[in-house]
């Protein structure tokens, strides 16, 4: 195993040979080909001349991805809206052998679409001297179209031998190319390692308030339209609104910002067509770079290719939220950090940053016993760590079924009932990463400073698959801030799983249904009881309660004129489809509302049910010094001035959000930890890092 020096070089920069080398040029037909891992390719993208034009106002936004043997190995950036792009962008890629020439394709890009082709060329690598910086000019050509001219790429390259040591950091790097390519929608490519270092660079919040006079799609002259956000491989939907010209969202989401220069947000605005393929209504884009940090940007931005405006509230806050570094390099040991932790999180400092509730220390130290996922008999396993929006990665281990990584991940917390997620996977190269093992653990039941064994769960998280993993996780937190923000909706993950319909997850939900109706029969009996007298002083006190609040309602059903169009067989399969979604997603979502409140009563979370004792207790002294009618007078001033005051304030309810922290049934069972096998007996000790 290489040492921490080596493996952080590896994980913070491409750039790391520094050994010198004799820079007399030799050909390559004198050298015989190396074994793999041997060769180093260092590539410069300079720019691209006379490009072809693929977009409705005769120009393209370019970008090139570069092959070797069918695999995707770099990718660079895009250039929008122009034929003679510059990148300037460098890449450093390891090549097992030189028999595979480099493949370089160049496409459009058009987000929510497929890219258009725009022309490729081979480099030969047997061809290239090593050690010497040699300039290439490739012309760009179509396979399917040989005469017609495509423009030119212009590169630098510099084609270097690896052995000994830096061959052993080389395959390090490779390792890490290998297995970030598999997650690249989330985490990074290798020539972005020597910029990101895993660590954000700060967090862009954006708040999409409203689309106005958009573009009709429809037949009845309205759309019901969504809008498509992408930074680099993140994304971002929102939600549809039904028949509406100028949608009202108030959705709030944040991006990673890794670059330090910014970066240019892609905006599209869909009309959602069911059956058929969603209508594009238009596009824009926001380029970060030219707003100012630490401020919020309120946007008006016209839809180009299309009608309408979105408007948009952009913010961007330049600190890091997370960090990963080596177990042996653990910042948290010193003593001077410690206290200033400690101090940051103190009671005295409420009012400090609300949103900046706790700190999250993960050690991923090591797992036994995983699963086989490889015909060998051996899995290549690493780790996902993962907190609301946040992504870590660890590094591969080869060949082991009982990996050590030691690693130190760092989070800071915005929500003290998020949940920590550290799933094992086996790396795959010629395939999507195979699931190896999930835990999931919520930060209030973490004990601080002690190394536990967690037997890792399938990826339902509701039995045990096989392996434990060996975990030791610190949280340090400000409980009246924590208790703050209880108050306001949770972040929602841009990344997650679309539902799927399931014969077992609608029984489940539909015997959970039942169980909260039988509760609510059981109540109804208990009133009707009231009736029958079975009761005298009951029933008294009901029917005296009734005479003071009876009063007569008169309900108006609205039905809905719906068109009557035909439909095919495949159209109707799918539509009874995405109705059995709904309703699974419906019984669902009021099982767990019936499920948060009861387990807020049963203590299943003792620091929510301590906060809504708190909360009654403050009410119920406020209630007795001030009358009612006071405090729902201030209360209604409150809601009726709230839009007011603050135009673009998200619509919440603050027992809602409180009841969303409390988990239901399912999740109960999910965040449940399981007990390791008695095989496994990790040792476990108190760290004083902490206190």
């Amino acid at each position: 195993m290489l040492d921490s020096c080596k493996l952080k070089a590896a994980c913070n920069l491409p750039f790391v040979y520094n050994k010198k080398i004799n820079t007399a040029g030799t050909s390559n037909a004198d050298v015989p080909l190396a074994d793999p891992g041997m060769y180093q390719l260092d590539i410069t993208l300079r720019r691209g001349q006379s490009l072809a034009a693929r977009d409705r106002g005769g120009t393209s936004d370019p970008y090139v991805k570069f092959k070797i043997g069918g695999k995707e190995v770099f990718r660079s950036k895009t250039i929008h809206k122009t034929l003679n792009p510059v990148w300037e962008e460098k890449a450093c890629i390891l090549v097992d052998h030189l028999r595979e020439p480099l493949y370089i394709k160049v496409f459009d890009y058009d987000f929510g679409l497929q890219d258009d082709f725009m022309g490729s060329a081979f480099l030969d690598l047997t061809q290239l001297e090593l050690n010497r910086p040699t300039d290439v000019t490739l012309t760009l050509k179509d396979p399917h179209y040989p005469d017609h001219d495509l423009g030119i790429i212009l590169l630098s390259v510099v084609l270097t031998p690896k052995e000994g040591e830096s061959r052993d950091v080389t395959m390090l790097m490779r390792k890490s190319w290998k297995r970030s390519s598999k997650f690249q929608t989330q985490s990074v490519r290798l020539s972005d390692l020597h910029r990101k270092s895993h660590l954000w660079r700060g967090i862009v919040s954006i708040t999409l308030i409203e689309g106005r006079d958009l573009k009709a799609m429809d037949s009845n002259g309205l759309s019901d339209p969504y809008v498509k956000f992408r930074l680099g491989h993140q994304k971002y939907k929102s939600k549809i609104m039904p028949k509406t010209l100028n949608p009202q969202w108030r959705e709030q989401f944040d991006f990673h910002l890794y670059e330090e220069r910014g970066g240019i947000i892609d905006i599209t605005a869909w009309d959602k067509d069911a059956g058929k393929r969603d209508d594009f209504i238009g596009r824009c884009q926001v380029d970060l770079s030219a707003l100012s940090r630490e401020q919020t940007h309120k946007l008006e931005l016209q839809l180009e290719e299309g009608e309408g405006h979105l408007v948009l509230l952009v913010t961007l806050t330049a600190s890091a939220t997370v960090s990963i570094s080596d177990l042996s390099v653990n910042s948290l040991e010193d003593q001077k950090e410690r206290e200033e932790i400690l101090k940051r999180y103190s009671p005295l400092r409420i009012f400090h940053n609300l949103k900046d509730v706790g700190f999250l220390q993960v050690k991923v130290i090591r797992a036994e016993g995983l699963m086989a996922a490889d015909v060998t008999g051996k899995s290549d396993p690493f780790c996902v760590v993962e907190l609301n929006n946040d992504r870590l990665l660890t590094h591969t281990v080869y060949k082991n079924l009982n990996p050590e990584w030691n690693k130190v991940f760092t989070f800071n917390i915005k929500d003290i009932h998020s949940v920590l997620e550290v799933t094992v996977y086996d790396e795959d190269r010629d395939r999507s990463a195979d699931f190896l093992g999930k835990v999931a653990i919520p930060l209030l039941s973490i004990q601080n400073g002690e190394q536990k064994a967690y037997v890792l769960k399938n990826k339902q998280l509701t039995g045990p698959t096989k392996g434990v993993i060996y975990l030791e996780i610190d949280v340090i937190f400000n409980a009246v801030k924590a208790s703050l923000r209880t108050l306001i909706p949770k972040e929602q993950k841009y990344i997650e799983e679309e539902n799927r319909l399931s014969k077992q997850l609608l029984l489940r939900n539909f015997i959970r249904m039942k169980r909260c109706v039988m509760v609510l029969v059981n109540a109804a009996y208990y009133v009707n009881s009231c009736f029958d007298w079975d009761s005298p002083p009951r029933s008294l006190a009901a029917f005296v309660v009734m005479e003071d609040m009876l009063e007569d309602e008169e309900e108006e059903d609205d039905k809905d004129d719906k068109d009557s169009e035909k439909k095919g067989f495949i159209n109707k399969i799918y539509a009874i489809q995405e109705v059995c979604v709904s309703v699974q997603n419906i019984l669902d979502e009021v099982a767990s509302f019936g499920e948060r409140i009861k387990n807020t009563f049963n203590w299943t979370v003792p620091f929510l049910s301590w906060l809504a004792i708190v909360a009654l207790c403050v009410f119920t002294v406020i209630l007795y010094f001030i009358p009612l009618r006071y405090i729902v007078l201030v209360w209604g001033i409150n809601k009726f001035t709230k839009k007011l005051r603050s135009p673009y304030a998200i619509d919440n309810n603050e027992l809602l959000d409180f009841l969303s922290r409390v988990p239901s049934d399912v999740q109960v069972v999910q965040y449940q930890e399981l007990k390791p096998d008695p095989s496994h007996s990790p040792y476990k000790r108190k760290k004083n890092n902490l206190g």
